[in-house]
């Protein structure tokens, strides 16, 4: 594994878990607002981000960008606190951030890793051959 896919796989890793501490910190501890249980918080903000975490752990490129996919939803979720959560503003743009940074790390970390490993899709003319 070369530099520049190393310094990827550590921005995935570590913005990754960092949305998985954040989002746990503040929807269980930081907002009080107590409509939800404890039980739809979990699988709303915390299963998701756990479906991927072991073929993350791994290295495996497919999970990568696949976890792309769940980060979205978060990224989501923060542009529109941003814009409609006042009182959340901070907690919503620090949420933006960690996705945006894990999106990064996780998209180029499978296409340098995948490129290393050979992995990818054959372009049509190899195909015909």
């Amino acid at each position: 594994m070369n530099s520049n896919t190393r310094f990827f796989r550590i921005l995935a890793l570590s913005s990754y878990l960092g949305l998985l501490g954040f989002s746990i910190l503040w929807h269980f501890v930081l907002t009080s607002e107590g409509q939800y249980s404890w039980l739809f918080l979990f699988l709303m903000w915390v299963l998701p981000l756990l479906l991927p975490l072991p073929g993350l752990l791994e290295g495996k490129p497919y999970t990568h960008a696949w976890a792309n996919f769940i980060l979205m939803f978060y990224l989501l979720h923060g542009l529109t606190g941003v814009y409609a959560l006042e009182q959340e503003y901070g907690y919503a743009a620090i949420e933006v951030v960690l996705a945006s940074l894990a999106f990064i790390g996780c998209s180029f970390f499978a296409r340098l890793r995948g490129r290393e490993l050979g992995l990818g899709l054959k372009k049509l003319k190899e195909n015909n051959q």
